[in-house]
């Protein structure tokens, strides 16, 4: 039996506005050279209300402030299996599903090895399941070698995903984003070859489908 990981990721953001105009809350800018840590256009944007009484006498709000609207930045539901081949992420707008890329080429590769169109079928029958219109694609590789050489792998191995995805999501007006993107949105630490084995992966997002 598989084992997995879940966890539940939730940032909320409380703003409070104080006299003066000034805002104290949990989020802070990032400066123009930090990259995101997820691919343009993929951020989070839930952003159900949170019902709080401003008047409850459990908010110590200083004299002359008042609440800034609050807002769900970010609520994810993360299951992996244990050694990290594949991990899932959940929100209550997308699903997104992450695979490394040894479960599905051999090293250095954009072919598939024998047990990668299996994965990719279920991941398509699921799509299926959603009726999704439209299917994110991104290869992603570690920092090793070239940016260059890491841009074409990445790309090509999406590429392929996509392939065999086709063959099997049935709607014929589904448009797929397919993208490569290098080394670029690591998901864990390029000094450790564990960290590594995770950064070279292919994720699959499709919108959620209705419970």
């Amino acid at each position: 039996m598989t084992k997995r990981h879940r966890t539940i990721a939730t940032s909320v953001v409380v703003g409070l506005i104080v006299a003066g105009g000034h805002f104290i809350g949990a989020g802070s800018a990032l400066a123009d050279d930090v990259k995101p840590s997820v691919p343009p256009g993929t951020e989070p944007s839930a952003a159900a209300p949170v019902a709080i009484d401003s008047n409850a006498p459990g908010l110590k709000i200083p004299q002359g402030g008042t609440l800034a609207p609050v807002k769900v930045l970010d609520i994810a539901e993360v299951v992996e299996d244990l050694g990290g081949e594949q991990r899932r992420q959940e929100t209550n707008e997308t699903v997104m599903m992450a695979l490394q890329s040894e479960v599905l080429f051999p090293e250095d590769s954009a072919v598939f090895n024998a047990q990668a169109a299996a994965r990719i079928q279920a991941i398509g029958n699921e799509i299926n399941q959603s009726k999704a219109t439209r299917i994110r694609v991104f290869g992603f590789t570690d920092d090793q070698g070239s940016y260059e050489h890491g841009k074409e792998l990445s790309k090509q191995r999406a590429d392929a995903v996509h392939a065999e995805l086709s063959k099997t999501v049935t709607n014929p007006s589904v448009v797929f984003d397919v993208r490569g993107y290098s080394e670029d949105y690591p998901i864990a630490d390029n000094s450790t070859e564990e960290g590594r084995k995770k950064n070279r992966r292919v994720e699959i997002t499709f919108p959620r489908g209705a419970d």
